[in-house]
C-alpha cells in the first residue's frame, strides 16, 4: 500500500501547501480536529506584530495597523468558508462564550418560549452554556435523541442549538432540512461549526439559518485558543441583542458613554478588548485554508479517510467504527471504538501517529488534509495494526491517564 500511497501523492494537487504548514520529522499528525498544526507563516506574522506593531508602533497600530478593525476583518475572511456574508461574522471571544450570547439573543427573538433543544452528546459546553441560561430562569433544557429532534420541534422550542459535525462520531446533521423543520415550528436555529469550519462545505445562508458558531484552531489552524467566531444572519441584525454588553460592543465605545447602545450588526457580539496575537496568528490560517478552497479540501479529506480504511482492510485490522461507513455523512475524521482506546491512542503517540481519545472508548483519528499525505495513511495504519498486533498497548504507562486526552 505503501508505493500506492506514493502513487496518489504524487498526483496530489494540494501535496504542495504541506511545505506552508511546520509538520514535526517523523510524526504522522491525525490530531488537527483538536488542534492543527502550526502554518510557517504564523511565527513570522507575530514577529511582525510583536517587533513592529507592538514593540515600534506602540499604542498607535491601533489605527496604523488597524488592529481595531481586526475582529471584522478575520470574520470577514471566515465568512465565505462558511456560506455567510461578511459583514455577519465576527471573529472574538471563545466558542463558549459566542454559544452564551447567541443563546441568549435567541432567546429573547422568541418571547414566551424557553425552551432550547439539543441532543445527548452534544460536545458539552453546548449543553454546559444552556444550563447556565437555565440557572438564570432565561431557558429550559430540553434533549431528544438524533432520530427524534425534528419531532421534538414545537411551540415551546425558542431555538434548536445542534453540532453540525460531531465531536465523538464526526457525523453529520442535515443542516438544511433541520433548519427547515425549526422555522417549520417557530423556532430560531443555532450551528456549532466547531469541526465543520474549513473542513466540509458549510452554506448558513442557503440554509437559512439564524446564528452559527466555531472555533479558530482545529481546522482553521489559529493555534492554541485562538479566538473564535460568530455568525449571525442579517435579518437578526436589527433586533439582536446579547448580555455580554461590553465596551467593545459598543455603537460609539470612544465616546465612553455611561448608557450602552449597541454597535451595528454584528460588531454588537463583541464585548472586550481584541486579542490582537490571537487574531493575527488566526488570520494566517483562514488564508491558507481559503487559497486551497474548502470544497478541494473536503475531497482530498474523504480519499484520505477511505485509503486510510482501505489499508486497514489489508492488514486485517477490525476495529469497531464509531463514525459513518459513508464519507459523504461523516466529516474530516474517523473514530474507533476499543475497550481501550486511551492506552491505544498512547502507545500510537509513542510511535509518533498522534491521535486523540474521547471518553469511554472513542480513539479519534482526524484528516486535516492541507498537510497530510497519503503516505502518512499508509505508515499509521501499520503503526495501528502492529500496535494492536503485539499488544503493546497493554504497557501500564499507556493506561495512566494525561490532564488533556
Amino acid at each position: 500500500m505503501l508505493e500506492r500511497a506514493r502513487q496518489l501523492d504524487a498526483a496530489d494537487p494540494l501535496a504542495v501547501y504541506r511545505e506552508r504548514f511546520s509538520v514535526p520529522e517523523g510524526i504522522i499528525y491525525l490530531d488537527g480536529n483538536s488542534l492543527g498544526v502550526l502554518p510557517k507563516g504564523t511565527p513570522v506574522r507575530l514577529a511582525e506584530v510583536v517587533l513592529e506593531e507592538w514593540g515600534e508602533g506602540l499604542i498607535r497600530s491601533w489605527n496604523d495597523a488597524d488592529w481595531i478593525g481586526l475582529p471584522q476583518k478575520v470574520g470577514g475572511k471566515i465568512a465565505p468558508l462558511i456560506g455567510a456574508a461578511a459583514h455577519e461574522v465576527i471573529a472574538a471571544d471563545s466558542t463558549s462564550v459566542n454559544l452564551f450570547k447567541l443563546i441568549a439573543a435567541a432567546l429573547q427573538l422568541r418571547p414566551g418560549r424557553k425552551v432550547v433543544l439539543s441532543e445527548p452528546g452534544n460536545f458539552p459546553t453546548d449543553l454546559y452554556m444552556i444550563d447556565g441560561l437555565e440557572q438564570q430562569g432565561l431557558a429550559e433544557r430540553r434533549i431528544a435523541e438524533r432520530e427524534r429532534i425534528a419531532d421534538a420541534l414545537n411551540e415551546d422550542v425558542a431555538l434548536l442549538l445542534l453540532t453540525h459535525v460531531h465531536y465523538k462520531s464526526g457525523a453529520v446533521h442535515d443542516m438544511a432540512a433541520l433548519t427547515r423543520a425549526a422555522h417549520a415550528a417557530g423556532a430560531l436555529v443555532l450551528w456549532d461549526l466547531s469541526h465543520s469550519a474549513g473542513a466540509l462545505p458549510v452554506d448558513l445562508n442557503s440554509c437559512g439559518a439564524d446564528f452559527a458558531v466555531g472555533c479558530g484552531y482545529k481546522y482553521l489552524n489559529g493555534g492554541p485558543g485562538a479566538p473564535a467566531f460568530a455568525f449571525a444572519a442579517e435579518r437578526h441584525h436589527p433586533a439582536l441583542r446579547q448580555p455580554l454588553t461590553g465596551w467593545m460592543g459598543h455603537a460609539a465605545p470612544f465616546a465612553f458613554s455611561d448608557d450602552y447602545a449597541p454597535g451595528k450588526g454584528v460588531d454588537r457580539l463583541l464585548c472586550g478588548t481584541p486579542p490582537i496575537l490571537g487574531l493575527a496568528a488566526l488570520e494566517v490560517g483562514v488564508d491558507i485554508i481559503a487559497e486551497i478552497g474548502v470544497e478541494a479540501l473536503y475531497s482530498k479529506s474523504r480519499h484520505l479517510s477511505e485509503f486510510f480504511r482501505l489499508c486497514l482492510s489489508e492488514l486485517g485490522v477490525a476495529l469497531k467504527l464509531a463514525s459513518p461507513a459513508d464519507p459523504a455523512q461523516r466529516g474530516s475524521q474517523l473514530s474507533f471504538r476499543h475497550p481501550e482506546a486511551y492506552a491505544l491512542s498512547q502507545a500510537l503517540i509513542a510511535r509518533g501517529v498522534i491521535g486523540d481519545f474521547r471518553d469511554p472508548d472513542i480513539l479519534r483519528l482526524g484528516f486535516a488534509p492541507a498537510y497530510l499525505r497519503f503516505e502518512d495513511m499508509a505508515e499509521a495504519a501499520r503503526h495501528l495494526a502492529e500496535v494492536l498486533d503485539s499488544g503493546e498497548w497493554q504497557r501500564e504507562e499507556y493506561r495512566t491517564r494525561s490532564a488533556v486526552t
